[in-house]
């Protein structure tokens, strides 16, 4: 059974790791999330659950306004070959989210470890970094270090590298 957004909050509490987390009307493309610029401060995040030939699995976190070249990010982030969208049940199954919630918090649902995590460098700039807490009806506001910390507490060591154009 996938975590739940308390079960989240309450894993990062217990990890000492403070976050504030904004509720608000469900947000499901990047678009409609920027309508919240200028009330929640710090890097957005833009998410890309991607499946190589081989079936791996990566979640690519960039910043919202980010491009990412599709037909490249193979050979940056380690793919075996071409990369495409990972289907909604290998999301919900991996990552406990639906597609339009996902996020670099879904990690805490992969208790196997079959996902690797990729951040960008520019999003990893930001002091802090805003993601959906495994719902798109908040948004949570994280420290960038915090974020790592909780990445390796749920034993995902990510990819920091330059994955946008």
């Amino acid at each position: 059974m996938p975590k739940t957004p308390e079960e989240l909050l309450d894993h990062l509490n217990a990890l000492g790791i403070e976050t504030v987390t904004h509720r608000h009307a469900p947000l499901f493309t990047v678009s409609d999330s920027q309508s919240l610029r200028g009330t929640i401060e710090g890097g957005h995040t833009k998410n890309l659950f991607l499946k190589d030939k081989k079936g791996a699995f990566f979640l690519v976190t960039v910043e919202e306004d980010a491009v990412v070249d599709l037909k490249s990010i193979h050979s940056k982030i380690g793919a075996s070959g071409r990369v495409s969208f990972g289907k909604p049940g290998a999301l919900l199954e991996l990552l406990g989210v639906a597609p339009g919630s996902v996020t670099v918090f879904g990690v805490l649902n992969d208790a196997e470890g079959r996902v690797k995590v990729v951040l960008d460098a520019g999003l990893m700039e930001h002091e802090t970094i805003n993601a959906h807490p495994l719902t798109n009806e908040a948004t949570t506001s994280i420290g960038r270090d915090d974020l790592l910390r909780f990445l390796e507490a749920t034993k995902h060591e990510p990819l920091v590298l330059k994955v946008a154009e």
